[in-house]
């Protein structure tokens, strides 16, 4: 029109899932880098590549989900996430282990499967029982600690229908298919799940951890949304994925791993096991919330502007009153809640964690210094911000004595929260 600038909609491009024009905006936490690039000292120098953190959910299936900006091989084939520096994390792996051995029947004549089994973390436990497994891991990086430090046989591919038939053909039926916090950072869904009924056994079990969407939007927790993350699950969007591959949820447990997960248990679509009580009564609660209508996902953003607010002020505050603030962790949710609120080295000092391929880098965009987590104990500090606030009971533990001599530790999710001192 004459005098008037056209305008194109923006739209997010095809769903992943179903293939609908995404039209629906879920946050736009504006651009980011990598949450996983760590920088060098070197590296502070040279330019940093910042891309959209911009979430839909698409209005037929309501996955909610990121477009593709930085293919898989160039985030995951080196990677700072080790699966093993969590004690919580490895005693929930470990009580896994001995129930799905116990409930499975599983033992030296059964098979294994975990895809992205990171550095052994898990498998390790199943070895211990003498039980055969296979881990299927991108990162070289870290499927080399998994094969050499804990002796978990590895194949360092991208999981998918191609390789899960390389597989069969070798003669690898699992009776156990088991995935912990992948499913979220799968780009090409329909060939990651469509990949699994191809190396379950007819009679075997699928297991799959993801933090669940309810927990996600419930508990404001929007760092959960990182380019690692393409997808963001409920259990209905869920059963309607594995549905279009042959496979049906029969199970759900909801756990209080990442904020709050579900485990998902899954067979063959011709299995005759029985869908349980617990599956039926989250389903009709998701339902009865309104997960399949976009106006439950339309209040989150502007909830999470005001904790951007709240979090930003106690930092200025702080740091006018002359206290000291430093972090606890480098997690890739942290870095999503530094980059989104604005959060740098002034206002907080350093960073440390227990990983220490992160030791000497810096967080990716705010810069911020990460160090060993012995230097809490010369750097007093009045104010430990916890990034990875999942841990909140693990690491207050760790650190009781620093409370003890008058360091109060913050919370920043779901919301702003001093825990010790007055």
């Amino acid at each position: 029109m004459a005098g008037q600038a056209e305008t194109a909609s923006l739209t997010g491009g095809p769903c992943r899932f179903c293939g609908t024009e995404l039209t629906e905006t879920f946050i736009d936490l504006g651009k980011s880098p990598l949450c996983e690039t760590f920088l060098t000292q070197e590296q502070l120098l040279e330019g940093e590549n910042f891309y959209p953190l911009h979430a839909w959910v698409c209005h037929e299936c309501f996955l909610v989900q990121l477009q593709e900006f930085v293919s898989p091989d160039e985030i995951f084939r080196e990677y700072a996430y080790f699966s093993s520096y969590s004690n919580a994390w490895l005693e929930h792996c470990s009580n896994y282990v001995d129930q799905m051995t116990d409930q499975l029947g599983l033992g030296a004549d059964s098979m294994v499967v975990e895809l992205a089994s990171n550095d052994g973390y898990l498998l390790q436990y199943f070895l211990q029982k003498d039980i055969p497994v296979l881990g299927v891991e991108p990162a070289l990086n870290v499927a080399k600690v998994a094969e050499e430090e804990r002796g978990v046989p590895t194949r360092t591919e991208f999981f998918g229908k191609e390789f899960a038939s390389k597989l069969a053909e070798e003669g690898i039926q699992a009776d156990l298919v088991l995935g912990n916090n992948v499913m979220a950072q799968v780009p090409d869904l329909n060939d990651f799940v469509g990949g699994m009924p191809i190396i379950l056994a007819p009679h075997g079990t699928v297991t799959i951890e993801f933090p669940h969407l309810l927990r996600t939007m419930d508990e404001n927790q929007f760092d959960q949304v990182y380019h690692e993350h393409f997808s963001y699950f409920s259990l209905v969007t869920t059963e309607r994925i594995f549905a279009a591959h042959g496979l049906r949820i029969y199970d759900v447990e909801e756990l209080w791993t990442h904020g709050g997960s579900i485990r998902i248990y899954a067979c063959h679509t011709d299995h005759s096991l029985e869908e349980t009580d617990r599956l039926r009564e989250l389903r009709r609660r998701e339902l009865d919330l309104g997960t399949e209508t976009l106006d439950y996902y339309r209040d989150f953003a502007a909830r999470i502007v005001n904790l951007r607010h709240d979090v930003l002020t106690f930092l200025i505050e702080a740091k006018r009153a002359g206290k000291r603030v430093v972090g606890y962790g480098a997690p890739g949710k942290g870095n999503t809640l530094l980059n989104y609120i604005g959060i740098r080295e002034d206002l907080i000092e350093f960073t440390v964690d227990r990983n220490p391929y992160k030791h000497g880098r810096f967080t990716p965009g705010t810069h911020i210094p990460i160090h060993d987590p012995a230097i809490l104990e010369t750097e007093k500090a009045d104010y430990i911000f916890i990034l990875p606030w999942n841990l909140t009971d693990e690491i207050t533990k760790q650190l009781a004595h620093l409370g003890e001599q008058g360091t109060r530790f913050v919370r920043p999710v779901p919301g702003l929260t001093i825990l010790g001192g007055e």
